[in-house]
Parts: C-alpha cells; structure tokens; sequence
C-alpha cells in the first residue's frame, strides 16, 4: 500500500475536521482534550460484549443533542469511537498481525459538544445510566481524554480486515521517526447494521512520541 504522508501535525480547525481521512493518506494531527461518555470492557469485540453498554452511550449522547437543540445550539451527534490496548492474554503487536482480540480490553466513548453546561451534561448522563442494567449504569461515565499527537488513516472494509492497514499506519509512523504510544484508537464512521462491510470506514487512529 502505497501512503502520502504529512510532513508537520497539523491541529484540526475544528471538532468535524478530526474525522476526515483522504484514502491512502496518513495524517498526523495535534488533538486537543475533548469530554466523553465512555464505558470499559474487556474481550472479543462485537454484539454479545458491545450491546449491554450501547443504549447508555447513545442515551447521553442524544440527551445531550437535543438539550442543547432546544436551547437553539445545533450540534451533531459524533461517531461511536474505541480505545484498544493489550491485556494480559494479549501482545501489543496482535492488532497489526490480525491475531485474537479475545485478550483486549477497550473503552468505547462518544464525543460530547462543548456547548454542553455541566448541568446539562450531568442530565445527560443520569439518562444514559437510566438505559442500563448494572453493573454497566455504575460504569458509564464521562470523562476528559486529551490525546494529543498521533497518527490516522481510513480503513474502507470490513472490521475484521483492518490489519493490513494498521500495519501501513505503523508503518509510516516508523519512518517519519516516531514511536506508537497509549491506546489504539477506531472511530467508526459506518453503520454495520446499515452498510455492507465493504463499504465501511473506520479512522484507524494511533497516538505518537
């Protein structure tokens, strides 16, 4: 896979512009700290890990939307995001290989806008917890991930085909002289419920030194 590359980081104008990824382009990006709802756990990605959590995130998420809507502050709901890193059954070099994922644990978050008063936030979350059984209504939380520099490129296909071009995402951080640091990070841009897998996208995201 053939990648161009940017030769500074560059901080993104705006929130929206963290989420474009021109195809076969690496970006190096400057990220401010922004505020989440976010859950933990732990496993084998998908339905059976993902779905006790889901309805909490996205039960703030739009809580918030449309507080903010009806106060005349037009926002956009941001994307499902993950933050991936090794356990103790895992290697940190099994996301690039491909190997099982059953030894990760994760964080799944989503964005929440900056308009947000801490009053409306505060609601937001009592209402995400509201949608969950424990002991997920106690872990749903929000919280500030101020990432900083790092690494990121579309990845167009199926989830579980990401490794190729996690390996050419790390590539490109090796020979522009820099080291992989903190979590793996995936911002998903598609609907698996909506979109066939090779139609999604997914920014492959990975934070630097």
């Amino acid at each position: 896979m053939a990648l161009l590359q940017a030769t500074s980081f560059a901080r993104p104008v705006d929130r929206a512009d963290e989420f474009v990824g021109p195809r076969g382009a690496v970006r190096f990006l400057d990220l401010p700290a922004h505020r989440f709802v976010m859950i933990d756990g732990e496993g084998r990605p998908g339905d059976a890990t993902f779905a006790p959590r889901m309805p909490g995130l996205y039960a703030a998420a739009y809580t918030l939307h449309f507080a903010l809507k009806r106060r005349g502050v037009a926002t956009h709901v941001d994307p499902l995001e993950g933050l991936w890193w090794p356990g103790e059954r895992a290697q940190a070099g099994d996301l690039v290989t491909g190997a099982d994922g059953g030894g990760w644990r994760w964080t799944l978050l989503i964005g929440l806008p900056d308009e947000a008063d801490e009053a409306e936030v505060a609601a937001a979350l009592e209402a995400g917890r509201a949608r969950l059984v424990e002991p997920f209504a106690t872990a749903l939380r929000v919280g500030t991930f101020a990432e900083g520099r790092a690494a990121q490129i579309l990845h167009r296909g199926p989830y579980d085909a990401e490794s190729p071009t996690i390996a050419a995402l790390h590539a490109v951080i090796a020979a522009a002289g820099l080291t992989p640091r903190g979590a793996h990070h995936e911002i998903y841009l598609g609907d698996p419920r909506r979109s066939a897998p090779e139609r999604l996208r997914t920014l492959l995201r990975q934070p630097v030194a």
